[in-house]
């Protein structure tokens, strides 16, 4: 799979961690200048411009993409809200845009679609995404708004399938048979002990993520079928 070319460098972390996360290569320029002596012997595999900056230096690099001997494709601008009329004169340097601050679930979508139009889609992992969290199944990595989580085993079990089942409520009981097994003899008590845990290490920000049900269980975040 070839690399994506992504702008600015440093990378922004929320970028840089979804991309990681979904094991795609990447590689990150400052400026036009750079793009031929980072170019792959390959070529790219297409680019992730952050244009909600510096725009000339985001949109020199699109123009530098889009007129070598073979333009470069697809090409996903990050874009605020107030360049949305300014996209209409240059639809010819992009191929696809999403709004920032983005929600990490449509950025993923959008890239896949992309690429899977261009035949770059590759074998990506598979993600849970809800809001800021971001969970990759094939490698037990787990990130809240790009910062990584250091979770357990059964942490992270635990937020995989509550983050899966988003506004659904489950007691204790369930969540110990689906997530710890038929065959656990723990009570009650170790549901409670790891949801404390989980909810410390998502921050005080997005502790409240995991919400409490009283007298019946946990649930996490709002159902998709939630206004």
């Amino acid at each position: 799979m070839r690399p994506l070319l992504v702008h600015p460098n440093p990378v922004p972390p929320e970028v840089a961690q979804l991309l990681d996360l979904s094991e795609r290569a990447w590689v990150g320029v400052r400026s036009a200048g750079e793009v031929e002596a980072a170019t792959p012997p390959a070529g790219w595999g297409g680019a992730i411009i952050q244009a909600d900056g510096d725009a000339g230096a985001a949109f020199a690099i699109c123009e530098v993409l889009r007129s070598g001997e073979t333009p470069v494709a697809p090409i996903m601008l990050l874009v605020s809200g107030r360049q949305l009329d300014e996209l209409a004169t240059r639809d010819a340097l992009f191929d696809d845009f999403c709004l920032t601050p983005f929600h990490p679930r449509e950025f993923e979508r959008r890239l896949d679609h992309a690429l899977w139009r261009e035949g770059e889609a590759g074998a990506s992992s598979e993600l849970v995404v809800y809001e800021d969290l971001v969970l990759n199944v094939d490698t037990y990595e787990a990130a809240i708004s790009g910062r990584s989580l250091e979770l357990t085993y059964m942490e992270y079990e635990l937020l995989r399938y509550l983050a899966s089942n988003p506004g659904r409520v489950f007691t204790r009981e369930v969540l110990l048979s689906q997530v710890w097994g038929y065959d656990y003899f723990g009570g009650a008590r170790t549901v409670d002990v790891h949801i404390r845990r989980l909810r410390s290490k998502l921050g005080e920000e997005h502790a409240t993520m995991i919400q409490t049900v009283r007298s019946v269980g946990y649930s996490l975040g709002k159902s998709r079928w939630q206004a």
